[in-house]
């Protein structure tokens, strides 16, 4: 017995030196991406380039321990060089202004408005995970752990998810992957943080100014707002619950776990004296998350973390997908619903229509991830109806929320309006 314990011992402490071997070697938190071609990256003129070749960033390298311990990922895909355009923004559709920076913990961004009034985002593909360091793990030397982890995004999972979204008929936000040089236009306020790196330039998922192709719009609203509208027009403001279930079933399609209220704009439509709101998905950051490793895979159990779910050939453990905004917003929705709109999705979403998606990518991103991840969209494809019977099951047997959903803390809802949003008003017809 007291020999078994010894062995027992001896594999702890084999693995525990494996892991602080793997998270060693690089002491940088963030970086921004890397062009080869320039030394010296402030002695470009970069007006006189149209585009670079560069890279997302080199920080997630690794040798094979790293690999076994923590993950191969989609560090190839971070490393791998790509063409973009250079872009000035001073010139862009006229000349742009800046409204004001945003993004979330990780992500830095600015938000701006066209000269036609619509707005769009900046965001940069670049994460920086500081914030979400523990402090525990700094005093450990672990913080490399959640460091690393951006190498199971996709740096260009958005760009694909918007090409699928276009053939499953979802709303998104049309990406675009550009190089912002250090320019006048970005003043000494913002050179620094937003020069010379990479970024998503997407519209936004709010605004006056209509650029969807819906017609009839009034207004493109945030969750908090369209709250705030259902409040004031009552009865008068449904949203469309088809398409939201599409929007949704189209995320567990591709493998988008984190569908928080504040990732959903509501293109909102005005016929008559009614209103009708459509989902618009945005920040697309973990479609198609690719998660292995050792340390990654304990994390990531479905009794850990059951939000984080790997992008497998399966559906896996559905209970950490649904988020509270399903419930807020399909409670009550019908079954058949969602079986009709897991059928049209195996439909929209033909071998031939995934296929010509991936031409958005360049051939050698294509090269390393385009196969595993197109052979993993088919096969999740395959139980799409049985997927959405289940998933209806699990929203239909939630309680009702009793807290504000995300970024709605600080407006004052009635208590129906808090519980869902059909709470205390006769339910229209979709």
């Amino acid at each position: 017995m007291k020999k078994i314990l010894w062995i027992i011992l001896l594999i702890f402490l084999l693995l525990i030196s494996l892991v602080y071997i793997s998270v060693s070697g690089n002491e940088k938190e963030f970086e921004t991406a890397n062009i080869k071609e320039f030394k010296d990256l402030e002695q470009v003129d970069f007006s006189k380039h149209d585009s670079v070749v560069v890279a997302a960033s080199s920080l997630y390298e690794a040798n094979i321990l790293k690999d076994i311990i923590q993950g191969e990922n989609y560090r190839a895909a971070w490393s791998a060089p790509v063409k973009v355009p250079v872009v000035f923004l001073d010139t862009l559709f006229g000349g742009m202004k800046i409204v004001k920076e945003g993004g979330g913990s990780q992500t830095h961004s600015l938000r701006l408005e066209g000269q036609d009034g619509v707005l769009f985002s900046l965001r940069s593909v670049n994460k920086d995970p500081a914030s979400h360091v523990p402090e525990f793990a700094r005093s450990l030397g672990l913080e490399n752990i959640v460091i690393d982890a951006i190498s199971a995004s996709h740096p260009y999972g958005a760009i694909l998810s918007a090409s699928l979204s276009e053939a499953a008929g979802v709303l998104h936000t049309h990406p675009w992957l550009v190089f912002i040089p250090k320019q006048d236009f970005l003043g000494e306020k913002y050179n620094e943080k937003y020069g010379n790196r990479l970024f998503l330039l997407e519209y936004e998922t709010e605004g006056e100014k209509n650029w969807t192709k819906v017609n009839k719009v009034v207004e493109i609203l945030d969750t908090k707002h369209l709250q705030e509208w259902k409040q004031q027009y009552g009865a008068a403001l449904s949203i469309d619950e088809s398409a939201l279930v599409r929007a949704r079933l189209f995320d567990l399609l591709i493998g988008d776990w984190d569908r928080h209220a504040k990732q959903w704009g509501w293109v909102v439509q005005k016929k008559a004296n009614r209103f009708k709101a459509y989902p618009l998905a945005g920040d697309r950051d973990n479609a198609f998350f690719n998660i292995d490793g050792v340390i990654p895979e304990i994390i990531s159990n479905k009794n850990i973390e059951p939000m984080v779910r790997p992008f497998e050939k399966e559906i896996d453990y559905l209970p950490g997908l649904v988020y509270p905004t399903d419930v807020y917003f399909l409670r009550y929705t019908p079954e058949e619903i969602f079986i009709e709109e897991a059928q049209k999705l195996q439909e929209l979403m033909s071998d031939k229509a995934i296929d010509s998606a991936f031409k958005v990518w360049p051939d050698n991103i294509y090269a390393l991830d385009g196969e595993e991840i197109k052979t993993k969209i088919k096969s999740r494809r395959k139980n799409l109806v049985q997927t959405a019977k289940e998933f209806h099951r699990i929203i239909s047997e939630k309680e009702l929320l009793s807290e504000p959903l995300k970024g709605s803390e600080d407006i004052e809802l009635s208590p129906q309006l808090l519980q869902c949003f059909e709470c205390g008003q006769p339910r229209s017809e979709n």
